[in-house]
C-alpha cells in the first residue's frame, strides 16, 4: 500500500510539473490546475485505499467463513453421534 501511495505522489508531481509546463506565466492558472490534479490524486488515493481495505476485510471473511466451516462440520458430526446413541436407547415399538 505505500509503494502504491508513493507511486500516486510521484504521478501528481509529474502532474503538476506537466501543468506547469502547460501554463507559463500564469499562476492563477498554474494553481488551479495543480489543485484540480491534486483533488485527482486525492480521489484515487482514496479510492486506493477503500479497495485495500475491502480485499483485507474480504480476506478476513473467507478466513472466518473457512474456520467456521471445519467447526460446523465437528458440530454436525457431534450432533450426529448424539442422534445415533438416542437413536440406540430408544426402545422399540
Amino acid at each position: 500500500m505505500k509503494a502504491s501511495l508513493l507511486f500516486l505522489l510521484a504521478c501528481t508531481a509529474v502532474l503538476a510539473l506537466g501543468a506547469r509546463a502547460d501554463t507559463p506565466g500564469e499562476p492563477k492558472a498554474l494553481v488551479q490546475k495543480v489543485q484540480e490534479l491534486a483533488q485527482k490524486a486525492s480521489a484515487m488515493a482514496k479510492d486506493v485505499y477503500s479497495r485495500a481495505r475491502d480485499s483485507e476485510a474480504v480476506r478476513q471473511a473467507r478466513q472466518w467463513l473457512s474456520d467456521n466451516a471445519e467447526l460446523a462440520k465437528q458440530r454436525l458430526a457431534w450432533l450426529k453421534e448424539q442422534l445415533a446413541d438416542l437413536w440406540k436407547k430408544t426402545p422399540a415399538a
